[in-house]
C-alpha cells in the first residue's frame, strides 16, 4: 500500500517539527525476534528500505509497558510509532541534504553546559558517568542522541530562523484578546427545553439500550479476626500475625470461606443482595452494616474468593458470596432521567444544527433577531464585554469565541459540553491601542511569531508529503505486533 507521509500519520512530520521528541534513555530487552541478518522490510520511503529489525530496535527503546503491549493487537499504537519513525527518517533525509553537521567540539560544549551534569557550579565528569549508568545507556548512545537533537534544532532554525514579524500581525494578535464588544444575546436554554421527549421515544430508546440499565446486587459476608480467637490473647503480637498469615495462605490455597471461619472460630455476618448504595432489594437502607466495612468488601473483585483485609486497624475475613445483575425498569427515576437527558441532548444538537443552517442562509440578521426571541418567548439582553476573563454571563471559552465575531453578524455559540447555547448579535467592536514600546508588544510579538512559524512548518510539511512516497508492509506490521505479545507470555 502506498501513501503520503500526511495520509500515513496525519502530518506527524509537522508534530516532529513543532515539538522535538527526545528518545528515552531507558532500554529494555525484548530479545531479537527477527534474528540477525533478517532483512524483512516494514516500509519503504521512496526507494529507501526501512528494515523490520531497525524498527523493532526503535520500539524496544520506547520502553512500552505491559498494558500497552497487551493491547497492541486492539490499537493502532504500532502504526503510530511507525508513523513517528518514518517522520524521523524523512527529517534525517532533509537534514542530510542540507549538510547539517555537529562537530565534536560543539557536542562537548552542549554536554558540558548541561546543568544536569553540574556539581559545585561546574561540569562534573563523575555526574555525567552516574547519569549514564542510571539511565542504562552508553556514552556513544547518549551522545548520538544529542547529535540528532542538535541537528534537528539547527534544521528548525534553517526553516524559521530570522523571521521578522510585521507590526500588523502583532496588532492582530493583540486585538484578539484586547477589545470591547457590545452585543445582544439570547440564552437558548428555554428554547431547547420546549420540546419534551414523547413516551414513545423514551420507550424506544430504553428498548434499544436496556442492557446498560441494571442493578448489581451482591451478597457479602465477613468475620472479624480477633487476636483472642486465633492466638489466645488480646494483643496484635507476633503470634497473631503468624496465625493471620496462615489464614491468608490457606485462603490462597483454595480453602472456602466457611472452612476458614470454622477452623478459626470466626463469627460470620452476612448481608444478601444489596446494591452499591447499601440498599436491599426492597430499597431499604441497611443500617447495621458500617460504611467502611461495606465499601471495602463490596469493591472486592472476585466472587467466592475469601480475602484477609485490614479496615481501620482491624482484620477481617471477607468475601463476595455471589452477585447478580437485574434489569432496571424504564420507570426507575434514574433510568428515566438518563433517557430523558439523552433525548434532550439529541434534540439540542438538532435544534442548533437547524439554527446554524438558517444563519448560514441569511435567515438571521439584526432585524429579525428580536422577532425570533418574541416568537419563542425568549429574552433579548444587552451586554458589553471588555476582557477575556469577564465570565459573569459567558464562560471564558465563549468570550473568546465572541471576540472573533464581526459587527453586524448573528452567530450561534455553544460551550464544549453543549450545556449552554447562545445566539449572539454583535453590535460594535472597540479596539485598544497597543504601545509599541511596552512589554505587551513583546508578548504579542512572540505569539505572532509562533503562529507564523507554525504556518511555515505546515507549508513545509505539505511539501514533504508531496515529495516522499511511503509504502507499508501491513503483514510485517502485524507480525511485529504479535512478536511483542509472544515475548510477554
Amino acid at each position: 500500500m502506498a501513501t503520503s507521509i500526511g495520509k500515513l500519520s496525519k502530518s506527524f512530520f509537522i508534530k516532529l517539527l513543532v515539538g522535538i521528541i527526545i528518545l528515552p534513555f531507558v532500554f529494555w530487552g525484548m530479545g531479537d525476534v527477527f534474528r540477525g541478518g533478517n532483512q524483512n522490510v516494514i516500509a519503504t520511503i521512496d526507494s529507501k528500505k526501512v528494515s523490520t529489525q531497525e524498527f523493532v530496535n526503535y520500539v524496544n527503546r520506547l520502553n512500552l509497558n505491559e498494558e500497552q503491549i497487551k493491547n497492541l493487537s486492539k490499537t493502532d499504537l504500532i502504526e503510530q510509532i511507525l508513523s513517528e519513525y518514518i517522520g524521523r527518517k524523512v527529517m534525517a533525509f532533509e537534514i542530510e541534504k542540507l549538510g547539517i553537521v555537529v562537530s565534536d567540539s560543539a557536542l562537548r560544549n552542549i554536554i558540558k553546559n548541561d546543568k544536569l551534569f553540574f556539581k559545585d557550579g561546574k561540569f562534573s565528569r563523575t555526574e555525567y558517568e552516574k547519569f549514564l549508568i542510571k539511565s542504562g545507556v552508553t556514552a556513544p548512545q547518549f551522545e548520538a542522541n544529542i547529535v540528532e537533537q542538535e541537528k534537528r534544532r539547527q534544521f528548525l532554525s534553517s526553516l524559521a530562523g530570522g523571521i521578522v514579524v510585521p507590526e500588523m500581525l502583532v496588532e492582530k494578535e493583540y486585538r484578539k484578546e484586547n477589545q470591547t464588544k457590545t452585543i445582544q444575546y439570547i440564552d437558548l436554554d428555554k428554547y431547547h427545553s420546549k420540546n419534551k421527549p414523547s413516551p414513545e421515544s423514551l420507550k424506544d430508546l430504553y428498548e434499544r439500550n436496556k442492557n446498560i440499565f441494571f442493578i448489581e446486587l451482591k451478597s457479602i459476608r465477613y468475620a472479624e479476626i480477633k487476636p483472642e480467637l486465633i492466638s489466645g490473647n488480646s494483643e496484635y503480637d507476633e503470634s497473631f500475625f503468624k496465625q493471620l498469615d496462615l489464614i491468608e495462605n490457606n485462603a490462597l490455597d483454595g480453602q472456602s470461606f466457611n472452612e476458614l471461619a470454622d477452623a478459626n472460630n470466626l463469627k460470620i455476618i452476612e448481608f444478601n443482595k444489596i446494591d452499591a448504595n447499601k440498599k436491599d432489594e426492597a430499597k431499604n437502607k441497611i443500617k447495621n452494616l458500617p460504611d467502611n466495612i461495606f465499601k471495602k468488601i463490596y469493591n472486592l473483585k472476585n466472587v467466592q474468593n475469601p480475602e484477609v483485609i485490614n479496615i481501620d486497624g482491624k482484620y477481617y475475613l471477607a468475601e463476595i458470596k455471589d452477585e447478580e445483575k437485574k434489569n432496571r425498569p424504564m420507570d426507575d427515576p434514574q433510568v428515566l432521567e438518563a433517557l430523558t437527558a439523552q433525548l434532550n441532548f439529541k434534540a439540542k444538537i438538532e435544534n442548533n444544527t437547524s439554527l446554524t443552517k438558517d444563519i448560514s442562509l441569511g435567515a438571521f440578521n439584526n432585524d429579525n433577531f428580536k422577532k425570533f426571541a418574541d416568537d419563542n418567548g425568549l429574552l433579548v439582553k444587552d451586554y458589553k464585554i471588555s476582557n477575556l476573563k469577564q465570565n459573569d454571563v459567558f464562560e471564558d471559552g465563549l468570550v473568546k469565541r465572541i471576540f472573533l465575531t464581526n459587527d453586524g453578524e448573528v452567530n450561534l455559540i455553544t460551550n464544549s459540553t453543549l450545556t449552554k447555547s447562545f445566539l449572539i448579535s454583535t453590535k460594535k467592536t472597540e479596539y485598544k491601542n497597543l504601545d509599541k514600546d511596552s512589554n505587551e508588544f513583546e508578548k504579542y510579538e512572540a505569539k505572532a511569531r509562533l503562529n507564523l512559524i507554525n504556518k511555515i512548518y505546515q507549508s513545509y510539511d505539505e511539501s514533504v508529503n508531496q515529495k516522499y512516497k511511503v509504502e507499508l508492509n501491513q503483514r510485517t506490521i502485524d507480525r511485529v505486533k504479535n512478536s511483542f505479545q509472544w515475548k510477554l507470555i
